[in-house]
């Protein structure tokens, strides 16, 4: 008897967001199957693997990172210009970390300047991320989506705390993406979402970053909580959750101690730069094979590695 595999077909879809302007510009989500499951019908878009990069010098990253940026970290453009030239990625994720206002505490205005600038300098799309301050992001954003007028970007991210000027500015004001950034729940995810649709953000202009962690990190809950929302836009049909996912791995993967202690404090744990690496690596083909679409990365060879992963699976 002939062999008949079993199809699993699903109402839902998830819907297809573009990201930046031009022949660079890239599309997310599109799917209607669980990741990578090509036999049981369209996958949609590859996933797309992205670089993250700052407004500042990177004082706080190991030194396998500082040393490879060395010579273009003190300028954003430069550094923007040097990763996409030497390491091709989908899309740049500039993080202003520069604003916090417990730090350097940079004006929303010179933060407008910096991203227009990068964007000017490269051709692939941006993801602009703020400085994790809820109430200095709401600033921030209004001035950069004002500043990035025209390029499409997607800005990371609209919490609970701040959705309102966040889609407001980057969602309705400027012809932007908005990210909607929940914590490991999926009763979160769904509440943003509806949140800022409500407000009047179009729901294929949203993305939805759901939280991370690195693996041995609490990632059972990140694992759990990615497939629940999928399995609820897929089998439920539920239009609340058939937004695509960005994760950030590179922000949790490189503070944990495997990727932080010195080969002189654990000699035993062999090279830093390789520990980070696989910390990175193992994250983001984690949240891929739970339902991500895209993940940003700071190392240029997790990056490598994963685009080969995605050739070969996608």
């Amino acid at each position: 008897m002939a062999f008949k595999m079993s199809v699993q077909k699903y109402a839902g879809k998830i819907s297809e967001v573009e990201i930046g302007a031009g022949e660079k510009a890239i599309k997310l989500g599109g799917e209607n199957v669980m990741p990578f499951y090509s036999f049981d019908g369209d996958v949609g878009n590859s996933p797309k693997i992205g670089v993250e990069i700052l407004d500042v010098y990177p004082e706080n990253w190991v030194e396998p990172l500082k040393n490879l940026y060395k010579d273009v970290a003190n300028n954003p453009v430069d550094w923007a210009k040097f990763v996409e030239e030497n390491f091709s990625p989908d899309f740049i994720c500039l993080k202003f970390e520069g604003a916090d206002p417990n730090g350097l505490n940079k004006s929303p205005e010179e933060c407008g300047k910096i991203a227009k600038s990068v964007a000017e300098a490269v051709n692939v799309p941006l993801v602009i991320a703020g400085c994790n301050n809820h109430e200095k992001d709401a600033k921030l954003f209004e001035k950069v989506a004002s500043a990035v007028d025209g390029y499409n970007c997607l800005f990371l991210a609209a919490v609970e705390e701040n959705y309102k000027a966040v889609g407001a500015a980057a969602g309705l004001a400027y012809p932007h993406k908005v990210g909607a950034e929940s914590s490991v729940d999926i009763n979160l995810a769904k509440q943003l979402n509806i949140l800022l649709t409500q407000l009047g953000v179009k729901e294929e202009n949203v993305v939805m970053n759901v939280g991370c962690s690195a693996v041995g990190y609490g990632y059972e809950y990140v694992a759990s909580t990615m497939d629940r929302i999928r399995l609820a836009a897929f089998g439920q049909n539920d239009k609340t959750l058939q937004m695509p996912i960005i994760t950030p791995v590179s922000f949790e993967t490189w503070n944990v101690k495997e990727s932080v202690a010195s080969v002189e404090d654990v000699p035993e744990w062999g090279c830093q730069e390789e520990r980070g690496i696989a910390m990175e690596v193992s994250t983001a083909t984690s949240v891929l094979a739970g339902g991500a679409n895209a993940v940003i990365l700071r190392h240029p060879k997790s990056l490598e590695t994963m685009k080969n992963l995605i050739s070969e699976l996608a």
